[in-house]
């Protein structure tokens, strides 16, 4: 449920310049409708400054109207006009220090069990480069011997979806089918 940034300010300001009902109020702003009551009465939140919803963009004039003139309707919230931040995608990933560590374990993981996907894929998933992919397949990597394949998402190197993305991705490239 959403609910705006500050909701007791939102309904103090909506108590105060609408003529909407205590109920309306109250499942707009995800309070309970005796709160906004005593709002209105002044026993609580006295002296508190009102918080305009129409200013910050959480309601339109046009929807308090449409429910001032109906008790039973409820207020929408408005759509937001600002973009939304797109998902970043390219650029080398960061991994923190103490997490460098799982890295082997991660590729190990996915070259035993995926090994259908790319070391192109594998490098954007963990964040590493191919020589230290053919290292770790090959066996000549420096710590060969300690290295356990590990889920890269229990490791936090990459989140299920992005693994599961690549996966299919390889899938479909290959045409092979996970039986399992």
């Amino acid at each position: 449920m959403n609910k705006p940034l500050m909701p007791k300010a939102t309904a103090v300001w909506l108590v105060e310049n609408t003529a909407l009902t205590f109920e309306q109020i109250a499942d707009f702003c995800g309070m309970h409708a005796l709160e906004v009551q005593a709002i209105a009465d002044a026993e609580v939140a006295m002296g508190m400054q009102g918080r305009d919803p129409l200013v910050a963009g959480e309601l339109t004039r046009d929807e308090i109207e449409r429910c001032s003139a109906d008790p039973e309707a409820k207020l929408n919230f408005a759509k937001p006009n600002i973009p939304t931040a797109q998902v970043r995608q390219k650029g080398a990933r960061y991994t923190p220090v103490a997490k460098r560590q799982d890295r082997p374990d991660a590729i190990a993981w996915i070259l035993k069990n995926y090994p259908e996907v790319g070391d192109g894929q594998i490098c954007r998933l963990i964040g590493t480069t191919k020589a230290t992919i053919d290292k770790i397949r090959d066996r000549t990597h420096w710590n060969s011997q300690n290295i356990k394949p590990q889920n890269p998402v229990s490791l936090g190197l990459c989140s299920e979806a992005e693994l599961e993305k690549q996966v299919n991705l390889a899938r479909a490239r290959t045409g092979t089918v996970h039986s399992g």
